[in-house]
């Protein structure tokens, strides 16, 4: 049954505000250059996949936002942002999406959707002061499942590279993912994201599950996989299905 916050949800996308939204983040040269990609986007892409409910148009747009800054589509990263604060993602769960993704798609991408998103903050009003800064609420950690995580990552790795073991200790798992600005479904989300963006399906299996376990549908997954395949191409959505093939399968 679809609650009350899902129907709200879904209510965003037929605001005339959102719908105008989501068509301009198709250039008009599209159109001039190639009439039947334009059709394809609006008939597909917008009619369709985006009004599917198996992901909330909240979530379409954090994930849309996420790709593009994974794959460093600078002109694209503005109107993705819009549309990702016009769909009802907040300022500080874009500002947290940009630190995030820094540690999972390289700092300079993340500079880049920091530049793309000043302008767009500014014309809103949107200020520093409010913003999460770098002191802040943290969750609570999972202590069991953080000490099983860190003794297999030592295991492996601590003779390889213990600066990285370190750092993924206390720099990602007991500080980044615990930041209370950006729920930890929706680290999730767009870590996954960003790995089928990047084409990175072997990281997969373990942020996928652990989206699943902070609260990640199987059904907003397949929708995630769905909408993605439209943004960053057949092909990695296809690398990426036979992972959360066996994900899912795990867990039934």
């Amino acid at each position: 049954m679809k609650t009350a916050a899902t129907a709200a949800a879904f209510a965003v996308l037929s605001t005339s505000a959102f719908a105008q939204d989501l068509s301009a983040s198709l250039p008009e040269s599209v159109g001039k250059v190639a009439p039947a990609l334009e059709t394809y986007v609006g008939d597909a892409l917008f009619n369709d996949e985006w009004s599917n409910h198996a992901l909330a148009p909240r979530d379409r747009a954090l994930v849309t936002f996420a790709a593009a800054l994974t794959r460093h589509e600078t002109e694209a990263l503005e109107r993705y942002l819009t549309l990702a604060l016009d769909a009802g993602v907040t300022a500080s769960e874009l500002s947290e999406t940009i630190t995030h993704l820094a540690f999972y798609t390289g700092l300079e991408n993340a500079v880049a959707a920091a530049e793309a998103a000043a302008p767009v903050f500014a014309a809103r009003g949107i200020s520093t002061a409010d913003l999460p800064g770098a002191t802040t609420d943290l969750l609570p950690l999972n202590e069991e499942a953080e000490a099983a995580r860190e003794s297999l990552v030592q295991g492996n790795y601590g003779d390889v590279s213990q600066g990285v073991v370190d750092h993924t200790r206390d720099v990602l798992f007991r500080d980044l993912w615990l930041r209370a600005d950006l729920a930890a479904r929706d680290r999730s989300l767009i870590t996954v994201a960003a790995l089928i963006a990047a084409g990175q399906p072997e990281q997969m299996s373990f942020h996928l599950n652990r989206a699943m376990d902070n609260g990640l549908s199987q059904a907003e997954a397949s929708g995630m996989l769905s909408h993605l395949a439209f943004y960053t191409g057949w092909p990695k959505v296809f690398s990426a299905l036979p992972v959360a093939k066996q994900v899912f399968e795990s867990r039934n």
